[in-house]
């Protein structure tokens, strides 16, 4: 009997990844975890996966017929490790590809918006994933978690812009179905929570949640460029900025049903959130 073609995750331990694998595989869906170390994953196969090494992206890809692509971190030319991985993909056998990118990034954007752009000419099936602003964003190890634990305040240049943070869960269920279900969505989706909230907003639940003080503090452009930039390249710390400003215009005020129409359900609240990962874990 003939093994079922497997899942390709890429980024598998990631935010989003493990969220993707941990659902394919409650559904029995064979997963090929897919991460620099190979780290072990429950219900998946580890496999060792580096953008920056195709030595190792002809074992990740056997016996896959789908993937997940998580674009490398804080490459601000993605597109030059991916797209050649992609058609090695497509030769060997991969017929659906689901692309983690970003609302704020259109097809032929920057970054990742050039991986958009060729996606369809490169499979028959696919979807691109433009979730808006992640609500992890505020929990773990993230600069706004530590700034909120550390300053009582989050930093931005987004003055009172207002965006529909959504939930990685709710990205990664989204991301399921795209992968599995019998037609694929062959469109880029606009992902978000069910509310749009400034960033004074989400200080103001997280201390009322917490019961600890939080603020909005608001940054201009060069402050916020320079404080990313003491982490990573500057590149990347302008562009990152420059989605703030996107926000203060009103670029991120919107809502979208993708959530609901593709798995069923709502997407879930950001008190929702912060009651599950800031409060319990702080």
């Amino acid at each position: 009997m003939n093994t079922p073609n497997a899942t390709l995750v890429i980024g598998a331990t990631g935010t989003t990844g493990r969220r993707v694998t941990a659902g394919l595989s409650a559904e029995g869906h064979r997963v090929k975890a897919a991460g620099r170390s190979a780290t072990p994953v429950a219900g998946a196969e580890a496999v060792r996966f580096d953008w920056n090494e195709p030595a190792t992206w002809g074992e990740a890809v056997d016996g896959v017929d789908r993937v997940y692509l998580v674009p490398p971190i804080g490459s601000s030319d993605p597109a030059a490790v991916m797209l050649p991985f992609l058609r090695q993909a497509r030769a060997a056998g991969v017929r659906r590809a689901v692309l983690l990118s970003s609302s704020a990034i259109p097809a032929g954007g920057p970054a990742v918006g050039q991986v958009h752009k060729e996606l369809p000419g490169l499979f028959e099936e696919w979807a691109v994933l433009r979730p808006s602003w992640f609500m992890q964003n505020f929990a773990g190890s993230t600069p706004h978690a530590r700034s909120i634990r550390d300053e009582g305040a989050i930093m931005s240049a987004s003055g009172d812009g207002r965006v529909g943070f959504i939930d990685a869960e709710d990205i990664a269920a989204v991301a399921v179905r795209a992968l599995t279900d019998d037609q694929a969505p062959n469109t880029d989706l606009i992902l978000t929570g069910p509310q749009t909230l400034s960033y004074a907003d989400v200080a103001a639940v997280i201390a009322e949640a917490t019961g600890r003080p939080v603020v909005h503090r608001q940054l201009t452009f060069e402050e916020l460029r320079d404080r990313w930039a003491a982490e990573i390249p500057m590149e990347f710390a302008t562009m990152l900025a420059g989605m703030d400003r996107g926000i203060a215009e009103g670029a991120e005020d919107r809502t979208s049903d993708t959530v609901q129409r593709l798995t069923g359900r709502p997407p879930g609240t950001f008190r929702g959130f912060v009651e599950r990962e800031v409060v319990r874990n702080s």
